[in-house]
């Protein structure tokens, strides 16, 4: 009874010691890790070596070889090896593994980055063993190194139905997944993943932009922070930290973010302007238009035509060169509505100007004056659109309502963009003047000078 129950436990030791090492010698990409050098190593490539001599179509000679390389991870001699093993299967049918040969020639091409033959000899292994987990694991991993992502699925899904444990499979799985949008199931595959490999930098950056999708975005940004000085993951790791901290108006950091990741060497084309993109909007958000203007600059070189950089440049070069017309343009209320008053109160040549009533509206502010001057006296309301856009009929019918009730004289319109022709027509008869952005303009530049500003063109 003792002795049974001692054998046992010895053959229970004996293979669980096989499964760790199992297990422990496996890779993140499911290839073996590279061996010691086998004692009898130089006795297999001289035998082998011998035969192939003698007769280069040797099977075991051939079988022995590729083995031993395809052990030791020496892909390209393998490779030749299951190659001339396969080109001998139709001549010497049922003594050549025929599923080994071609998995092991598919793994091989994976790790040569050639992929059309390995996809070619991975798929003649499917035919004779569809259901092996090692070849569909591998089947699903070259079809996620060639970006067809939803061809990866399937083959995946039948490795990990085979082995739920095995961390490579559940990673390549997890990864493949959040390529395709399935961001709470990768989140769940690759979370199990973290647990055995926590410095795995690819899985990191894939769970952060998993929580950064599906709205989790506090441990979104922890991760990416992290990885920002990673040399691989840090520059678009620091482009996503830099759009969350300004989605909060966490703008320091933000910054920081941008300049972390503009720092780092080789980015890639496309991450390196959306860096330069989204920090000249905080740049221009923050009024710091010079640099946001060296920024975007930097982009028409890289890549002429990005989003709306031309227009940004044109734009900003222009609010950069005019303090005034940034103000009304960017400033918060308070400073728009002293600078309005700045042009109410230098408006008409030596006039005294009372201000009478502020009114801030979603698109414009009014300002009620009662001007006097030598030789009139009446009241005025001045209208400030800040909108870039076309001024319609209809805010100057607004605006004709409300000199009819406050039985004003006048009625000064300012638009940072320009006016309709409708709203041309109506104010024709009426006691309205209106000033486009080029007026508003020469009149932002006389602000604070000793001219008056009325005669500064419409």
């Amino acid at each position: 009874m003792n002795s049974t129950i001692t054998i046992v436990s010895v053959f229970l030791a004996l293979a669980l010691a096989s499964l760790v090492l199992l297990l422990t010698t496996r890779r993140k990409d499911g290839n073996i890790d590279k061996k010691p050098l086998r004692k009898d190593r130089a006795a297999i490539i001289k035998s082998a070596s011998q035969k192939l001599a003698q007769n280069p179509r040797d099977i075991q000679a051939l079988s022995s070889i590729g083995d031993l390389y395809y052990e030791e991870q020496n892909w390209e001699k393998a490779l030749g090896a299951y190659n001339s093993l396969i080109n001998l299967i139709p001549t010497h049918p049922g003594t050549i593994n025929e599923f080994e040969c071609f998995l092991r020639y598919g793994v091989c091409a994976i790790k040569m980055k050639r992929f059309d033959e390995a996809l070619k000899s991975l798929l003649s292994a499917r035919k004779l063993n569809a259901s092996n987990p090692e070849l569909n694991y591998n089947l699903g991993y070259l079809f996620y190194l060639q970006k067809e992502y939803e061809k990866a699925v399937s083959p995946l899904r039948i490795a990990l139905s085979s082995n739920p444990d095995n961390i490579q499979v559940r990673r390549c799985l997890g990864l493949v997944l959040q390529k395709l949008n399935h961001y709470r199931e990768s989140l769940s595959m690759l979370h199990k993943v973290l647990e055995s490999s926590p410095e795995d930098k690819e899985v990191l950056f894939s769970m952060a932009e998993s929580f950064y999708e599906t709205g989790s975005m506090e441990q979104a940004l922890k991760i990416f922070v992290h990885l920002r000085a990673d040399p691989v993951f840090g520059p678009q790791a620091a482009l996503y930290s830099g759009i969350i901290h300004t989605q909060v108006e966490m703008n320091e950091k933000a910054v920081e973010d941008f300049e972390i990741g503009l720092r780092h060497q080789n980015v890639p084309a496309s991450i390196a302007v959306e860096l330069r993109y989204r920090y000249a909007q905080l740049l221009i958000k923050m009024q710091e238009l010079s640099k946001a203007t060296v920024l975007l600059k930097d982009i028409q070189k890289i890549k002429p035509g990005y989003k709306d950089v031309h227009s940004l440049i044109s734009r900003y070069q222009e609010l950069n060169q005019n303090r005034n017309l940034q103000v009304y343009l960017m400033s918060g209320q308070n400073d728009f509505t002293m600078l309005c008053r700045k042009i109410v109160s230098q408006f008409y040549k030596n006039a005294q100007v009372k201000v009478t009533d502020i009114s801030v509206q979603g698109d414009y502010t009014d300002i009620v004056t009662d001007i006097d001057t030598p030789k009139w006296a009446d009241v005025v309301i001045f209208r400030f659109f800040r909108s870039q856009g076309t001024i319609g009929e209809l805010a100057l019918r607004d605006l004709y309502g409300k000199i009819k009730d406050l039985k004003a004289g006048k009625g000064i319109c300012f638009s940072a963009g320009s006016f309709s022709d409708e709203s041309k027509r109506f104010i024709e008869g009426r006691p309205i003047d209106l000033y486009n952005k080029d007026a508003l303009k020469r009149i932002l530049d006389n602000v604070d000078s000793d001219r008056h500003l009325s005669s500064s063109g419409k």
